[in-house]
């Protein structure tokens, strides 16, 4: 049986659960350091304890996947995970469309409509949200979240834990820096530095 533990009971994780059922992983457990206040279940999913009780039990599962939206603290627990010696997943929507000339990193969720196009690259822990467009030739560093229905044109590169909000438009060839924020629905159209948030058609940048 192909098992896949989830660190991380909330919302997020349980995108990647349902994801990861409809692409053929027969049994998910969560792992969540809030419980047992989360109570015994996250949707269909049992929690089966805390991440030290995952620890002691890698080699249960064939698969451990970081089900935390927040940039930082996924970067974290899968540096943990990695350092405790776990086998990272990467979890695919089957109604994901990621071209096998693109690469992706350990630890990506890629959701439903999702598109990933020739040449693109994708960082450890990223997440690739429904229904967003990665053209040829991007580089998405590591833990980065492209936000649902975001559009990003042909080479763009987006720094270290960015995060690009719903319905967001970067013109190609944009580069956005790492720790920065991009609006929703913003249009990108010039390059953003470190650290900033940037909102507004054309988007302008802030200090964060």
């Amino acid at each position: 049986m192909k098992r896949l533990a989830i660190v991380g009971a909330g919302g997020h994780g349980r995108v990647i659960a349902d994801a990861a059922q409809c692409s053929g992983w027969q049994a998910i457990d969560f792992y969540d350091d809030a419980w047992p206040g989360t109570g015994p279940h996250a949707g269909p999913w049992p929690i089966a304890g805390d991440t030290s009780l995952l620890f002691a039990q890698f080699d249960n599962y064939q698969g451990v996947i970081v089900g935390i939206g927040n940039n930082p603290t996924r970067a974290a627990v899968q540096q943990r995970l990695i350092d405790a010696g776990a086998s990272l997943a990467s979890v695919v929507h089957p109604a994901a469309v990621v071209s096998r000339n693109a690469q992706l990193g350990a630890g990506c969720a890629v959701f439903a409509q999702a598109v990933v196009n020739v040449g693109a690259r994708i960082g450890d822990g990223a997440i690739l949200n429904t229904g967003c467009i990665i053209e040829h030739d991007c580089l998405i560093e590591d833990f980065v979240h492209i936000g649902p229905n975001a559009g990003l044109g042909g080479g763009v590169h987006i720094g270290q834990q960015s995060w690009v909000g719903i319905g967001a438009s970067i013109n190609h060839l944009i580069h956005i820096g790492r720790n920065s924020i991009i609006g929703s629905g913003a249009t990108v159209i010039r390059d953003i530095p470190d650290a900033m948030v940037a909102v507004g058609t054309p988007a302008r940048a802030r200090p964060a």
